[in-house]
């Protein structure tokens, strides 16, 4: 018997400061100085993705460009590198959302690698015509990582929008 990782429940519309919440704790999890070790994921991305994928009207490439510059000027990188690789990746998870929807949580893991992995690729291609040395094949693993982190991290997320189990018997919903 397999076990059933759907849920039937109604989610509450998302609060928007909850949405920016986590939007900010991304961004300081990644300027934590253990963020430049090989294998650990880019979080920024990850929240991106996530949110233009369940809520494409309230974060987009506005949001993306915004906490690209700011890791950009918080890394010391070229001006634009994440920048541009949030913003494709806001762009690309918000065209591909419905399709990533339709599939059970662990199978959107294996549809948003190829998102993550393109933009630390991208990002990887723009510091190197930059003239930047290589950082090895370690810095490829964090994608990776943040893709098995999609499980635990959707429950995390949508957990404060779960309506309450007690049901009225008034109310069909």
């Amino acid at each position: 018997m397999q076990p059933n990782f759907t849920s039937s429940r109604i989610l509450l519309p998302v609060r928007p400061w909850f949405i920016i919440f986590s939007l900010i704790f991304a961004l300081l999890a990644n300027l934590l100085p253990t963020a430049h070790w090989p294998g650990v994921p880019d979080w920024v991305a990850l929240i991106i993705c996530f949110w233009s994928i369940r809520e494409p009207r309230r974060v987009g490439m506005g949001w993306a460009f915004l906490l690209g510059l700011a890791m950009d000027v918080a890394d010391g990188a070229v001006l634009g590198q994440h920048c541009f690789a949030y913003v494709l990746l806001a762009y690309t998870a918000a065209a591909q959302a419905r399709r990533i929807l339709w599939f059970p949580v662990s199978q959107q893991a294996l549809q948003v690698l190829p998102l993550l992995l393109a933009t630390q690729i991208l990002q990887l291609l723009m510091r190197l015509l930059a003239g930047a040395d290589f950082p090895g094949w370690g810095y490829l693993i964090g994608p990776f990582l943040a893709s098995l982190l999609w499980i635990p991290g959707t429950f995390m997320l949508l957990l404060p929008q779960y309506q309450p189990v007690e049901r009225d018997e008034n109310r069909p919903l």
